[in-house]
């Protein structure tokens, strides 16, 4: 590899051009997608990037053929349908399918595993993980002991969501979440709250440890005191209670669900969201919450993700890269309707 030029990835044309990898893939394919139209001029910037650049389509796929099956595996340790996270999954599963498609991959959905203390095991007695080229593995907490021998045995697998080590580097695609996080913190101190408060478990799965480094950090750099309301056995009533009497006028939710029954709750009360109380919401709902509340946060980029992450998986099969590769994708802001300044400044 010494020596060599690295090849230009459809990521490389989408951070170059500032679109989604998806809108390059309907780019390359000469068609829109669905209820998606692609502007001409961005449409012409990606097939100028794709010039200059001297990008050609599907290297990857036209070895994986030669070397491989070209079956990926997606493993899931939650199930994904039909239950009521289903909406929440099913993005990922869009993009994953959408890639594999892509690059003329199957995929193979590994149901067999047995389910042990609530949560399925990849590895069991008729592990069938080798029949497929590689996994992608998708849930909110993964089995560290399980990762930990994927890592050690070198098995060819690429999570969905950032990990820790695990004995040594976890291959992942993530949402930046700090970043995301700080930047809806920041928004919230912009428009002068000071008394801010973080409802959530902050710590556990990574996805959570991030928001609240993020949540921490963007108060840390505005010298304020992070506030942490932990949301375990906690009614809705005793959460607005408590940030109530501390005097909290913008409450920042890790779990949507959380925020609109809150939100549902101070309404219930008389309260004015957001006049009395800001809410804001870090990532979609990952359990049913009907709510007509247009929350301000950000959505997490779940097709995206999921789309990477069979990219990585492949690009791990075509070669043995220097590094593992660790990808972080940007989560996209939403404005919305529960962010104004406090009506008193404490």
């Amino acid at each position: 590899m010494t020596g060599s030029r690295r090849r230009v990835t459809q990521h490389d044309i989408a951070r170059m051009t500032g679109v989604s990898q998806a809108t390059v893939s309907l780019v390359l394919n000469g068609r829109d997608d669905g209820n998606v139209r692609i502007a001409p001029e961005t449409r012409e910037r990606v097939l100028h990037a794709i010039r200059t650049t001297g990008y050609v389509a599907d290297p990857v796929a036209r070895r994986l053929a030669a070397r491989h099956n070209r079956i990926l595996g997606v493993f899931t340790y939650e199930p994904v349908f039909p239950t009521g996270t289903g909406d929440f999954y099913h993005p990922f599963l869009v993009g994953i399918e959408e890639c594999a498609e892509r690059l003329g991959c199957d995929l193979l959905l590994l149901t067999s595993a047995p389910v042990a203390g609530g949560r399925r095991r990849i590895f069991h007695d008729d592990n069938r993980l080798r029949l497929a080229d590689g996994c992608v593995l998708l849930g909110r907490s993964l089995d560290r002991d399980e990762l930990t021998r994927l890592v050690t045995e070198d098995q060819p697998f690429v999570s969905v969501g950032r990990r820790d080590d695990a004995g040594g580097p976890v291959p992942y695609v993530g949402a930046d979440y700090p970043t995301a996080t700080a930047a809806v913190v920041r928004r919230a101190l912009a428009a002068g709250h000071t008394a801010l408060a973080y409802l959530g478990q902050g710590a556990g799965p990574e996805s959570h440890a991030d928001r609240m480094r993020g949540f921490r950090a963007a108060l840390d750099e505005a010298g304020r005191t992070p506030r942490h309301l932990p949301t375990t056995d906690r009614s809705p009533a005793e959460l607005l209670d408590a940030l109530l009497a501390a005097g909290v006028t913008a409450a920042v939710v890790e779990e949507y669900a959380d925020g609109v029954a809150i939100a549902q709750l101070a309404r219930e009360r008389g309260l004015d969201i957001p006049g009395d109380l800001s809410i804001l919401a870090l990532g979609d709902p990952t359990r049913p919450a009907s709510t007509d509340i247009d929350f301000t946060g950000f959505r997490i980029p779940r097709r995206e993700m999921g789309w990477q992450s069979v990219e990585v998986l492949t690009g791990l099969l075509e070669a043995d890269p220097e590094t593992v590769p660790q990808r972080l994708v940007p989560c996209q802001p939403v404005d919305g309707a529960t962010l104004a300044p406090p009506k008193v400044i404490p």
